[in-house]
């Protein structure tokens, strides 16, 4: 089983997004038949096996063995994964387009970064899964809480001009079998909701800004290109 699974086809996004089958899912972390996931979720076995027969036609779930009981053949399913993505590239034709507008300030725009880091990471480990590789990333998660908007505002300066100067000093376009890799670094507003000891009646009201996050990703078979740096055109 996969730690995670990136879903990229709409039939199986579609399946996946089922409240039934994301129930079957869910409680196939653990291998269970039809009869005993039926048990599991209070549900008849004849529509928990419908359901299941889906999920394999789309390959959330894969039988993970046979057991006979007289003259009864009992299939034993679970999950492909312990956890999904859907990723962006399911909706194509819709999906953000950081190329489009880019803007250092706007929302919207971290929003389309981030959609394009699920898609291109996700897309890279289908990739791998299916060639057997890992995939080569890296992260870093970090909080930082601003005393001012200036603060911030020097923040993210300062941290423009790091990532430039780092991608300017590694950066070989002329390299021989250089691999290339894509740097984001966003930073955004932690929602109250998601902070320890936020309660349901600050959920979504205004919190200090904070929050950082940086990821790279690449492989061997797959790599995307290092965009130069965007400055604001503001």
């Amino acid at each position: 089983m996969l730690d995670v699974a990136v879903i990229e086809e709409p039939a199986a996004a579609e399946a996946s997004l089922d409240p039934i089958r994301a129930r079957i899912l869910a409680a196939l972390a653990e291998p269970g038949s039809a009869a005993m996931l039926a048990g599991r979720l209070g549900l008849p076995r004849q529509k928990v096996n419908y359901h299941l027969k889906e999920l394999e036609r789309h390959g959330l779930v894969e039988l993970a063995e046979e057991r006979r009981k007289g003259n009864v053949t009992e299939r034993v399913y679970r999950a492909t994964a312990a956890s999904y993505v859907i990723s962006p590239s399911v909706l194509a034709a819709v999906s953000p387009d950081p190329d489009r507008s880019p803007d250092q300030l706007s929302a919207r725009w971290l929003l389309a970064l981030g959609s394009r880091l699920v898609q291109e990471v996700g897309t890279l480990l289908t990739g791998a899964a299916r060639a057997r590789r890992r995939v080569a990333t890296f992260g870093i998660d970090a909080q930082v809480r601003f005393a001012s908007a200036a603060d911030r505002t020097a923040f993210a300066e300062e941290l423009s001009q790091a990532v430039a100067a780092l991608v300017s000093r590694y950066h070989d376009e002329s390299a021989p079998g250089g691999r290339s890799h894509r740097v984001v670094v966003g930073l955004h507003q932690i929602p109250s909701a998601a902070r320890p000891g936020a309660s349901a009646e600050t959920a979504g009201a205004g919190a200090p800004p904070a929050g950082a996050a940086t990821e790279t990703a690449g492989t061997d078979a797959e790599q995307p290109e290092i965009e130069p740096n965007q400055e604001n055109p503001r």
